[in-house]
């Protein structure tokens, strides 16, 4: 992706500062029918395998896409290391209530989909937060990594790993990825503790579709299977995939999720037709 081609959105960061966040529309769709969103990783960017995959299948199908990258990531200013989880989702918040046009489907893949569950609890408990948002149709959430500082960096360090937190005000975390170490931040950790969703139940204001790998290593599946649990109403579903890892990257994989996608818009689109 070139330069000219990128756009941006200023969005003030925790210190007041304004910061250009990086976006790209890839193809808009003037049919109305609900286009996509996409919410990376942490670490990740809007140039990665899956959202690639997923940018030519909106096009091949006159879908509209919105992807970006949150502050500190990719194309967009900012250290990754002076982010945090309420951070990122006040700039998410900021592209769907400025950028997206029309109702859309918010796509989440690991610390992505945990943005995505907090942004659709907050629309189900009509939080002032949510005021001037597109409409959400759907929401598809990629090995999600909900409360991720807490129960899988926090709980899962090391003692030492914690000790060098607090001393240092971060801990380099190694990544096995080779794209590593990951900069674990104390504010990283502290402030997220804001946003935990933990036993804390609602209802989507939409269907979810969920897909996660069993030999994910970094989000165990359970992780994602008590999502069930905690999501309530009859339109949230698991899907698992038997030999799928984390970032759910092979071709499988993708062709997986696009159909998963691909019978959300049709769910939906079915649901209309009883209205």
């Amino acid at each position: 992706m070139t330069q000219k081609e990128l756009q941006f959105l200023v969005v003030q960061n925790n210190s007041s500062e304004n910061l250009k966040l990086a976006y790209r529309q890839d193809h808009i769709n003037q049919s109305g029918e609900a286009g996509i969103v996409w919410f990376c990783g942490f670490n990740s960017e809007m140039t990665s395998t899956k959202v690639s995959a997923l940018k030519d299948w909106a096009a091949r199908t006159d879908r509209s896409m919105l992807r970006f990258d949150y502050s500190g990531h990719g194309a967009s200013e900012g250290n990754v290391a002076d982010g945090t989880i309420g951070q990122w989702l006040k700039e998410s918040l900021a592209f769907l209530r400025n950028v997206a046009k029309g109702p859309q489907i918010l796509v989440g893949s690991s610390m992505g989909a945990w943005l995505v569950l907090l942004i659709m609890r907050a629309i189900a408990r009509n939080d002032p937060i949510t005021e001037g948002l597109c409409p959400v149709d759907g929401a598809v959430l990629i090995a999600p990594a909900w409360d991720m500082t807490e129960e899988l960096m926090w709980n899962q360090f090391s003692e030492s790993a914690r000790r060098l937190l607090e001393r240092d005000g971060y801990y380099e975390h190694p990544s096995r990825y080779g794209d590593g170490p990951y900069i674990i931040s104390k504010e990283l950790i502290e402030e997220g503790r804001n946003h935990l969703i933990g036993e804390d139940s609602f209802k989507p204001p939409c269907p979810v579709r969920i897909i996660h790998g069993i030999n994910d290593p970094d989000v165990p599946w359970l992780h994602a299977n008590k999502l069930t649990h905690i999501l309530e109403g009859e339109n949230v579903m698991l899907n698992l995939i038997q030999d799928g890892d984390h970032r759910l990257s092979r071709t499988e994989d993708i062709n997986k999720f696009l159909n998963l996608i691909d019978d959300l818009y049709k769910s939906i689109e079915n649901s209309r037709h009883y209205l």
